[in-house]
């Protein structure tokens, strides 16, 4: 499930954000009569059609694995977050209609019209990922209903809903959407700049993602920093795995990197007393260590615990670096930077923040075990132990590689004939009374 989760999160991202960034450049088409931002925003929304197709095969599978994988966990705690799930699915479905809606609509509506049906796309992405989300913070932080032996009682589903990491979870993940978004596309225009295609359609198909992704980029930082803290706090023994504190202490040295033993960090570089600082505002601040628990509840691999968060960390500044270049490019010239070096940052960044991304995922579960549910349910007791298990695995592997290829494929094959076409696919306006030309692929 690590590898359908790891696999099914990018185009979650995509699903989020991509269409909030369709609309925008249809905004701008709108706003000034830019045939190029028309233009990018027709195509993008078959971008977004063609992924979220995708991410609903992965997404369903995903279900089935809750049910397969974790029956203990699905059965005693089901009725906990099965309005979350059935809030997921309503809005599913209205994504997957107003999606429709939207790319029948070029031709058929006027434009303001035909603008307002992509706003419920975005908002249902946006609530279908409050949602998901909300399921794992109540994870990593539980409450909102009665525990017994068997199942559970008296559930309070606001309580469930907003439970006490939902505050940070939730705004860290959409931000995350947005930024890896913005940085994938951005990416793939910044490659064609490269590449001699200095039009302004490419232009202006870089410039829309990276502003969005360069807004949120600084943002997610504070977000981030604010999770951190909150986690030191509600589960100090995550904190702890994450970076690598071995005894309860204050003055505690913040290491970059480093191999986690039990006889303290190996390698890396240390900061004496940053650790405590970064949890307190102060190096007296106590930090809670791995010690205060017994072995058998803390987070296993914490080497990998603790380079996915500090990976993560590194990406997201050499991020804010390059929305820094991009502001300062803005500042002067009004544009962004024309130099390669620029473009080159600006081409990498999209598979940086999927790195991000996952390192992410992996701070959130592997920071949680040996728990499934926080201090409540651990994860031995939920898994199952049915034989055949990694046969499974390995059609589900096969499946993920044939989807993954087939959406890479797909997409190429609609940027070819986009480029290859040699024609306007909107005209200034659009609409019925425009007289909107067939536009095949």
């Amino acid at each position: 499930m690590a590898f359908t989760l790891g696999f099914h999160i990018i185009l979650a991202s995509l699903g989020v954000a991509l269409p909030a960034l369709m609309l925008i450049a249809n905004y701008r088409g709108l706003r000034h009569d830019d045939a190029d931002a028309l233009r990018l925003a027709q195509r993008w929304s078959k971008a977004v059609a063609v992924t979220f197709a995708v991410g609903a095969v992965t997404g369903t599978v995903l279900s089935f694995e809750f049910g397969l994988l974790w029956p203990a966990f699905t059965g005693r705690f089901g009725q906990v977050f099965g309005l979350l799930f059935a809030i997921e699915g309503i809005c599913f479905f209205l994504e997957a209609i107003f999606i429709a809606i939207y790319i029948f609509g070029w031709k058929r509506l006027s434009p303001w019209a035909h603008f307002w049906t992509g706003v419920p796309v975005v908002i249902a992405g946006l609530g279908g990922a409050f949602s998901v989300v909300a399921v794992n913070s109540w994870m990593n932080q539980p409450q909102g209903y009665s525990p017994t032996s068997g199942t559970v009682t008296s559930v309070e589903p606001l309580k469930v809903i907003f439970n006490p990491a939902v505050r940070y979870e939730v705004p860290h993940m959409i931000l995350a959407a947005y930024l890896v978004t913005g940085f994938i596309v951005a990416s793939i225009y910044a490659v064609g700049l490269l590449r001699g295609r200095r039009d302004r359609i490419h232009r202006l198909g870089l410039l829309i993602p990276l502003t969005v992704a360069c807004i949120a980029t600084p943002i997610q930082f504070a977000v981030g920093d604010s999770a951190a803290r909150a986690i030191a706090a509600h589960q100090p023994i995550k904190f702890a795995g994450m970076e690598c504190v071995d005894k309860t202490s204050t003055h505690v040295t913040e290491y970059i990197y480093g191999r986690c033993t039990s006889s303290g960090v190996r390698g890396g570089i240390g900061i004496p007393g940053f650790d405590s600082f970064l949890v307190g505002w102060s190096t007296s601040t106590k930090v809670t260590g791995l010690d205060a628990v017994p072995s058998d509840d803390r987070p296993p691999a914490n080497t990998m615990l603790h380079w996915a968060f500090d990976t993560m960390i590194g990406i997201c500044t050499l991020l804010i670096g390059l929305a820094l270049w991009l502001g300062v490019g803005w500042w002067r010239k009004r544009d962004f930077p024309q130099t390669r070096w620029f473009l080159r940052a600006t081409a990498v960044s999209g598979v940086a923040a999927v790195v991000a991304l996952e390192c992410g995922w992996i701070v959130t579960e592997v920071g949680r075990q040996p728990w499934i549910v926080y201090n409540v349910m651990r994860t031995s007791d939920a898994v199952t132990h049915a034989n055949g298990v990694w046969v499974t695995f390995g059609l589900v592997l096969a499946i993920y590689v044939a989807l993954g290829a087939a959406l890479i494929i797909t997409l190429r094959a609609m940027s070819e004939r986009w480029r290859s076409a040699g024609e306007q696919d909107v005209e200034v306006p659009y609409g019925p009374e425009a007289g909107l030309p067939e536009v095949s692929g």
